[in-house]
Protein backbone atom coordinates (compact mmCIF):
# COMPACT_ATOMS: atom_id res chain seq x y z
CA UNK A 1 0.00 0.00 0.00
CA UNK A 2 2.84 2.27 0.85
CA UNK A 3 3.73 1.56 -2.88
CA UNK A 4 0.72 3.12 -4.24
CA UNK A 5 0.81 5.97 -2.03
CA UNK A 6 4.29 6.55 -3.19
CA UNK A 7 3.37 6.49 -6.66
CA UNK A 8 0.51 8.84 -6.70
CA UNK A 9 3.14 11.32 -4.63
CA UNK A 10 5.64 10.68 -7.65
CA UNK A 11 2.93 11.14 -9.99
CA UNK A 12 1.60 14.27 -8.24
CA UNK A 13 4.71 15.95 -7.71
CA UNK A 14 6.11 15.40 -11.25
CA UNK A 15 2.85 16.95 -13.18
CA UNK A 16 3.38 19.69 -10.97
CA UNK A 17 6.65 20.68 -11.75
CA UNK A 18 6.03 20.55 -15.13
CA UNK A 19 3.44 22.40 -15.13
CA UNK A 20 0.74 19.85 -15.65
CA UNK A 21 -3.20 21.70 -14.81
CA UNK A 22 -4.73 20.19 -11.54
CA UNK A 23 -7.33 18.31 -13.66
CA UNK A 24 -4.83 16.83 -15.18
CA UNK A 25 -2.86 15.57 -12.27
CA UNK A 26 -6.51 14.56 -10.50
CA UNK A 27 -6.78 12.15 -13.63
CA UNK A 28 -3.24 11.00 -13.79
CA UNK A 29 -3.61 9.70 -9.86
CA UNK A 30 -7.42 8.32 -10.26
CA UNK A 31 -5.97 6.07 -12.75
CA UNK A 32 -3.44 5.05 -10.95
CA UNK A 33 -6.28 4.14 -8.30
CA UNK A 34 -8.78 2.45 -10.50
CA UNK A 35 -6.04 0.38 -11.77
CA UNK A 36 -4.90 -0.82 -7.89
CA UNK A 37 -8.61 -2.13 -7.45
CA UNK A 38 -9.24 -3.36 -10.85
CA UNK A 39 -6.03 -5.66 -9.82
CA UNK A 40 -7.34 -6.72 -6.11
CA UNK A 41 -10.62 -7.60 -7.86
CA UNK A 42 -9.34 -9.58 -10.78
CA UNK A 43 -5.85 -11.13 -9.81
CA UNK A 44 -6.25 -14.47 -7.32
CA UNK A 45 -5.51 -14.17 -3.53
CA UNK A 46 -1.79 -14.53 -3.18
CA UNK A 47 -0.92 -12.79 -6.42
CA UNK A 48 2.40 -10.90 -5.83
CA UNK A 49 0.53 -7.84 -7.50
CA UNK A 50 -2.11 -8.20 -5.21
CA UNK A 51 0.38 -8.12 -2.02
CA UNK A 52 2.25 -5.48 -2.94
CA UNK A 53 -0.73 -3.57 -3.55
CA UNK A 54 -2.72 -3.90 -0.07
CA UNK A 55 -3.95 -7.55 -0.35
CA UNK A 56 -7.65 -6.42 -0.39
CA UNK A 57 -9.94 -4.14 -2.63
CA UNK A 58 -11.73 -3.00 0.58
CA UNK A 59 -9.17 -0.45 1.91
CA UNK A 60 -8.66 1.38 -1.67
CA UNK A 61 -12.82 1.41 -2.45
CA UNK A 62 -12.45 3.04 1.34
CA UNK A 63 -10.08 5.41 0.20
CA UNK A 64 -11.51 6.40 -3.35
CA UNK A 65 -15.09 6.76 -1.83
CA UNK A 66 -13.44 9.15 0.92
CA UNK A 67 -11.55 10.83 -2.11
CA UNK A 68 -14.65 11.14 -4.54
CA UNK A 69 -16.52 12.78 -1.58
CA UNK A 70 -13.61 15.50 -0.90
CA UNK A 71 -13.66 16.33 -4.90
CA UNK A 72 -17.48 16.82 -5.15
CA UNK A 73 -17.04 18.95 -1.69
CA UNK A 74 -14.54 21.04 -3.27
CA UNK A 75 -16.50 21.51 -6.67
CA UNK A 76 -19.90 22.34 -4.84
CA UNK A 77 -17.86 24.75 -2.29
CA UNK A 78 -16.47 26.69 -5.62
CA UNK A 79 -19.25 26.54 -7.20
CA UNK A 80 -20.97 28.55 -4.14
CA UNK A 81 -18.15 30.65 -4.30
CA UNK A 82 -18.68 31.86 -7.70
CA UNK A 83 -21.61 32.47 -7.41
CA UNK A 84 -21.44 34.60 -4.76
CA UNK A 85 -18.82 36.69 -6.27
CA UNK A 86 -20.50 36.79 -9.73
CA UNK A 87 -24.36 37.47 -8.60
CA UNK A 88 -23.15 41.33 -7.64
CA UNK A 89 -21.61 42.21 -11.04
CA UNK A 90 -24.16 40.30 -13.67
CA UNK A 91 -27.38 39.54 -12.10
CA UNK A 92 -28.05 42.74 -9.39
CA UNK A 93 -28.78 46.21 -10.86
CA UNK A 94 -26.02 48.60 -9.80
CA UNK A 95 -26.47 51.29 -7.24
CA UNK A 96 -27.51 54.24 -9.09
CA UNK A 97 -24.20 56.55 -8.99
CA UNK A 98 -21.95 54.10 -9.06
CA UNK A 99 -19.47 53.84 -11.94
CA UNK A 100 -18.01 50.45 -13.74
CA UNK A 101 -14.28 50.88 -15.55
CA UNK A 102 -15.70 51.65 -18.99
CA UNK A 103 -17.98 54.94 -17.53
CA UNK A 104 -14.76 56.25 -15.29
CA UNK A 105 -12.72 56.11 -18.47
CA UNK A 106 -15.59 57.87 -20.81
CA UNK A 107 -16.02 60.71 -18.83
CA UNK A 108 -12.77 61.21 -17.53
CA UNK A 109 -12.67 64.47 -19.78
CA UNK A 110 -15.83 65.47 -17.57
CA UNK A 111 -13.95 64.15 -13.75
CA UNK A 112 -11.43 66.36 -14.48
CA UNK A 113 -12.87 69.57 -15.20
CA UNK A 114 -13.15 71.50 -11.69
CA UNK A 115 -16.95 72.53 -12.23
CA UNK A 116 -18.28 69.01 -12.52
CA UNK A 117 -15.68 66.12 -11.37
CA UNK A 118 -17.14 63.25 -9.77
CA UNK A 119 -20.33 64.46 -7.74
CA UNK A 120 -21.23 66.38 -11.32
CA UNK A 121 -20.88 63.29 -13.18
CA UNK A 122 -22.96 61.63 -10.58
CA UNK A 123 -25.72 64.02 -11.24
CA UNK A 124 -26.13 63.38 -14.76
CA UNK A 125 -25.99 59.51 -14.51
CA UNK A 126 -29.03 60.25 -11.77
CA UNK A 127 -30.76 62.81 -14.10
CA UNK A 128 -33.74 62.20 -16.27
CA UNK A 129 -33.88 64.73 -19.31
CA UNK A 130 -37.35 64.32 -21.21
CA UNK A 131 -36.54 66.30 -24.72
CA UNK A 132 -39.49 67.24 -27.00
CA UNK A 133 -38.59 67.01 -30.89
CA UNK A 134 -35.77 64.26 -32.30
CA UNK A 135 -35.80 66.43 -35.28
CA UNK A 136 -33.06 69.79 -35.66
CA UNK A 137 -32.59 70.72 -32.26
CA UNK A 138 -33.89 67.55 -30.64
CA UNK A 139 -30.68 65.41 -33.02
CA UNK A 140 -27.76 66.86 -31.40
CA UNK A 141 -29.32 67.53 -28.15
CA UNK A 142 -30.07 63.96 -28.07
CA UNK A 143 -27.06 62.84 -28.93
CA UNK A 144 -24.59 65.03 -26.30
CA UNK A 145 -26.94 63.99 -23.20
CA UNK A 146 -26.19 60.19 -24.14
CA UNK A 147 -22.53 61.26 -24.90
CA UNK A 148 -22.45 62.99 -21.25
CA UNK A 149 -23.62 60.03 -19.38
CA UNK A 150 -27.19 61.50 -18.63
CA UNK A 151 -28.55 58.34 -16.67
CA UNK A 152 -32.35 58.72 -18.40
CA UNK A 153 -33.16 60.01 -21.78
CA UNK A 154 -37.05 60.58 -22.60
CA UNK A 155 -37.73 61.59 -26.45
CA UNK A 156 -41.47 62.42 -27.48
CA UNK A 157 -42.11 62.72 -31.30
CA UNK A 158 -44.91 61.64 -33.75
CA UNK A 159 -42.83 62.42 -36.82
CA UNK A 160 -40.79 60.03 -39.31
CA UNK A 161 -37.21 60.44 -40.70
CA UNK A 162 -37.88 61.67 -43.96
CA UNK A 163 -35.16 62.26 -47.08
CA UNK A 164 -35.32 66.16 -46.08
CA UNK A 165 -34.50 65.92 -42.63
CA UNK A 166 -30.87 64.64 -43.21
CA UNK A 167 -29.25 67.94 -44.20
CA UNK A 168 -29.53 68.69 -40.35
CA UNK A 169 -30.73 65.70 -38.48
CA UNK A 170 -27.63 63.99 -38.35
CA UNK A 171 -28.48 61.19 -35.28
CA UNK A 172 -30.42 60.10 -37.97
CA UNK A 173 -28.99 57.75 -41.77
CA UNK A 174 -30.17 57.53 -44.95
CA UNK A 175 -31.80 53.79 -44.16
CA UNK A 176 -33.80 55.06 -41.25
CA UNK A 177 -35.88 57.05 -43.83
CA UNK A 178 -39.66 55.72 -42.96
CA UNK A 179 -38.81 54.94 -39.35
CA UNK A 180 -40.24 56.63 -36.38
CA UNK A 181 -37.49 59.59 -35.30
CA UNK A 182 -37.67 58.46 -31.89
CA UNK A 183 -36.65 54.97 -32.30
CA UNK A 184 -33.89 56.25 -35.13
CA UNK A 185 -32.86 58.28 -32.40
CA UNK A 186 -32.92 55.34 -29.61
CA UNK A 187 -30.94 53.23 -31.84
CA UNK A 188 -28.21 55.89 -32.43
CA UNK A 189 -27.73 56.53 -28.80
CA UNK A 190 -27.76 53.40 -27.27
CA UNK A 191 -25.24 52.30 -29.59
CA UNK A 192 -23.14 55.24 -28.85
CA UNK A 193 -23.72 54.90 -25.14
CA UNK A 194 -25.29 51.64 -23.59
CA UNK A 195 -24.93 53.09 -20.23
CA UNK A 196 -27.81 55.39 -20.65
CA UNK A 197 -31.49 54.28 -20.37
CA UNK A 198 -33.52 55.94 -24.00
CA UNK A 199 -37.06 56.22 -23.07
CA UNK A 200 -38.97 56.91 -26.77
CA UNK A 201 -42.66 58.34 -27.25
CA UNK A 202 -43.88 57.82 -30.67
CA UNK A 203 -46.29 60.63 -30.19
CA UNK A 204 -47.37 64.30 -30.14
CA UNK A 205 -47.32 65.79 -26.76
CA UNK A 206 -50.98 66.64 -25.86
CA UNK A 207 -52.54 68.15 -22.93
CA UNK A 208 -54.01 65.19 -21.86
CA UNK A 209 -50.49 63.45 -21.60
CA UNK A 210 -48.12 66.27 -20.95
CA UNK A 211 -48.78 66.16 -16.43
CA UNK A 212 -48.26 62.98 -16.49
CA UNK A 213 -45.33 62.59 -18.65
CA UNK A 214 -43.69 65.56 -17.28
CA UNK A 215 -43.33 64.27 -13.67
CA UNK A 216 -41.50 61.39 -14.51
CA UNK A 217 -38.37 63.56 -15.45
CA UNK A 218 -36.42 66.60 -13.98
CA UNK A 219 -35.35 68.67 -16.38
CA UNK A 220 -37.26 69.52 -20.61
CA UNK A 221 -35.79 70.37 -23.51
CA UNK A 222 -38.06 71.95 -25.81
CA UNK A 223 -36.60 71.75 -29.00
CA UNK A 224 -40.07 71.84 -31.31
CA UNK A 225 -40.84 74.13 -34.31
CA UNK A 226 -44.87 74.89 -33.51
CA UNK A 227 -46.16 77.12 -30.87
CA UNK A 228 -49.29 75.63 -29.71
CA UNK A 229 -46.49 72.60 -28.67
CA UNK A 230 -44.42 75.72 -27.07
CA UNK A 231 -46.97 76.94 -24.98
CA UNK A 232 -48.18 73.40 -23.92
CA UNK A 233 -44.57 72.58 -22.78
CA UNK A 234 -44.59 75.88 -21.07
CA UNK A 235 -47.70 75.70 -19.23
CA UNK A 236 -46.77 72.00 -17.78
CA UNK A 237 -43.43 72.74 -16.84
CA UNK A 238 -44.31 75.95 -14.94
CA UNK A 239 -47.20 74.08 -13.29
CA UNK A 240 -44.43 71.03 -11.98
CA UNK A 241 -41.93 73.31 -11.21
CA UNK A 242 -39.55 71.86 -14.02
CA UNK A 243 -37.05 73.93 -15.96
CA UNK A 244 -37.81 74.25 -19.56
CA UNK A 245 -34.80 74.97 -21.96
CA UNK A 246 -35.87 76.07 -24.79
CA UNK A 247 -34.40 76.66 -28.44
CA UNK A 248 -35.92 77.73 -31.82
CA UNK A 249 -34.35 78.00 -35.45
CA UNK A 250 -34.90 80.14 -38.28
CA UNK A 251 -32.89 80.68 -41.77
CA UNK A 252 -28.92 81.97 -40.39
CA UNK A 253 -30.11 82.27 -36.78
CA UNK A 254 -31.15 80.39 -33.26
CA UNK A 255 -31.77 81.43 -30.19
CA UNK A 256 -32.24 79.77 -26.61
CA UNK A 257 -32.87 80.42 -22.79
CA UNK A 258 -33.84 78.53 -19.82
CA UNK A 259 -37.19 79.51 -18.76
CA UNK A 260 -37.51 78.47 -14.68
CA UNK A 261 -39.76 80.62 -12.99
CA UNK A 262 -39.14 78.46 -9.66
CA UNK A 263 -35.45 79.62 -10.08
CA UNK A 264 -35.80 83.51 -10.36
CA UNK A 265 -36.64 83.68 -14.29
CA UNK A 266 -39.61 84.35 -16.95
CA UNK A 267 -41.20 81.79 -18.42
CA UNK A 268 -41.56 81.11 -21.88
CA UNK A 269 -45.06 83.20 -22.15
CA UNK A 270 -43.37 85.67 -20.42
CA UNK A 271 -41.62 86.81 -23.53
CA UNK A 272 -43.69 85.53 -26.34
CA UNK A 273 -46.89 86.02 -24.86
CA UNK A 274 -48.68 85.24 -28.02
CA UNK A 275 -48.14 83.77 -30.85
CA UNK A 276 -47.32 85.61 -34.37
CA UNK A 277 -49.70 86.33 -36.99
CA UNK A 278 -49.50 83.55 -39.67
CA UNK A 279 -46.25 84.22 -42.21
CA UNK A 280 -44.02 86.10 -39.31
CA UNK A 281 -42.50 83.13 -37.85
CA UNK A 282 -42.09 80.72 -41.29
CA UNK A 283 -40.81 76.96 -39.97
CA UNK A 284 -37.75 75.62 -41.36
CA UNK A 285 -39.59 74.04 -44.53
CA UNK A 286 -40.87 77.34 -46.08
CA UNK A 287 -37.79 79.49 -44.83
CA UNK A 288 -34.81 76.84 -45.00
CA UNK A 289 -32.51 76.65 -42.50
CA UNK A 290 -28.60 75.92 -42.67
CA UNK A 291 -27.54 72.91 -41.89
CA UNK A 292 -24.93 73.14 -39.03
CA UNK A 293 -27.02 76.01 -37.20
CA UNK A 294 -29.29 73.12 -35.57
CA UNK A 295 -26.38 71.38 -34.52
CA UNK A 296 -24.51 74.68 -32.98
CA UNK A 297 -27.99 75.79 -30.62
CA UNK A 298 -29.03 72.09 -29.82
CA UNK A 299 -25.73 71.31 -28.23
CA UNK A 300 -26.19 74.97 -26.85
CA UNK A 301 -28.99 73.59 -25.34
CA UNK A 302 -27.62 70.44 -24.43
CA UNK A 303 -24.68 72.52 -22.52
CA UNK A 304 -27.37 74.32 -20.62
CA UNK A 305 -29.07 70.66 -19.61
CA UNK A 306 -25.86 70.16 -18.26
CA UNK A 307 -25.16 73.04 -16.14
CA UNK A 308 -28.33 73.57 -14.58
CA UNK A 309 -28.34 69.40 -13.64
CA UNK A 310 -24.66 69.76 -11.82
CA UNK A 311 -25.12 73.46 -10.95
CA UNK A 312 -21.75 74.37 -12.94
CA UNK A 313 -21.97 78.05 -13.91
CA UNK A 314 -24.33 80.38 -14.86
CA UNK A 315 -27.35 78.77 -16.74
CA UNK A 316 -29.70 81.01 -19.03
CA UNK A 317 -31.96 81.76 -16.63
CA UNK A 318 -33.25 85.51 -17.26
CA UNK A 319 -31.12 85.76 -20.32
CA UNK A 320 -31.50 84.68 -24.10
CA UNK A 321 -28.90 83.90 -26.20
CA UNK A 322 -28.73 85.11 -29.85
CA UNK A 323 -26.47 83.55 -32.33
CA UNK A 324 -26.02 84.84 -35.98
CA UNK A 325 -24.23 82.66 -38.12
CA UNK A 326 -24.48 84.05 -41.28
CA UNK A 327 -22.18 86.85 -39.55
CA UNK A 328 -20.24 85.03 -36.47
CA UNK A 329 -21.74 86.95 -33.99
CA UNK A 330 -23.96 86.32 -31.01
CA UNK A 331 -24.98 88.73 -28.23
CA UNK A 332 -27.57 87.91 -24.83
CA UNK A 333 -30.35 90.14 -23.99
CA UNK A 334 -31.80 90.53 -20.76
CA UNK A 335 -35.46 88.47 -19.55
CA UNK A 336 -37.74 89.59 -17.35
CA UNK A 337 -40.77 87.89 -15.69
CA UNK A 338 -44.42 89.68 -16.88
CA UNK A 339 -45.96 89.98 -13.66
CA UNK A 340 -49.32 89.90 -15.21
CA UNK A 341 -48.36 86.59 -17.30
CA UNK A 342 -51.15 84.60 -16.82
CA UNK A 343 -49.05 81.39 -16.70
CA UNK A 344 -46.31 82.17 -14.11
CA UNK A 345 -47.33 85.16 -12.30
CA UNK A 346 -46.99 84.05 -8.66
CA UNK A 347 -44.15 81.30 -9.09
CA UNK A 348 -41.38 83.30 -8.37
CA UNK A 349 -40.01 82.25 -5.21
Amino acid sequence: MLLVLLMAAGLWGIGYLAGVSRSARVVSVSVLLIGVILAQLVLPDGHPLRQATGGSAALWLMLAGFAALAVGYGQVVKALRSRATAEPEQDMPKPQGTFSETELDRYARHIVLRELGGPGQKRLKQARVLVIGAGGLGAPALQYLAAAGVGTIGVIDDDVVENANLQRQVIHRDADIGIPKVFSAQQAMEAQNPNVVVRPYHRRLSPDIAIELFQDFDLILDGTDNFDTRYLANRTAVALGKPLISGALSQWEGQLSVFDPANGGPCYQCIFPEAPAAGLAPSCAEAGVIGPLPGVVGSMMAVEAIKVITGAGQALRGEMLIYDALYGESRKITLSQNPDCPICAGSHP
